[in-house]
């Protein structure tokens, strides 16, 4: 399924606060970045999915976010380090740019 115009426009208004905010479709999904350095995507079934490894990996599942799995070609379970963000900083720019300013930090 394609990212819509209504998404693209929705991860811009989040992440609205971080420097060099850019965005570029592929695979299906949606790539976000800052400066460069992506920290996001808009992965499966639309979700928005924040990079994170380590304790920001950690804090995210103690939120009670799920990490990005998926059965590979031979049937085994895939992950990746791409997390859903809390209920609440999807409605809250402030919060969504905590978040995402964590992962750029743990990027560099």
């Amino acid at each position: 399924m394609a990212v819509s115009d209504e998404q693209i426009a929705f991860v811009r208004d989040l992440f609205r606060e971080l420097p060099g905010l850019t965005t570029r479709k592929m695979f299906g999904g949606l790539g976000i970045y800052s400066d460069g350095t992506i920290f996001a995507v808009i992965g499966p079934e639309d979700a928005l999915l924040l990079k994170a490894r380590g304790r920001l990996a950690q804090d995210l599942e103690d939120e009670g976010c799920t990490q990005w799995t998926y059965d590979g070609k031979t049937g085994k379970p895939s992950v990746m380090p791409y997390w859903t963000l809390p209920d609440a900083a999807l409605d809250d720019p402030e919060e969504a740019c905590r978040w995402a300013r964590r992962s750029l930090a743990e990027a560099d």
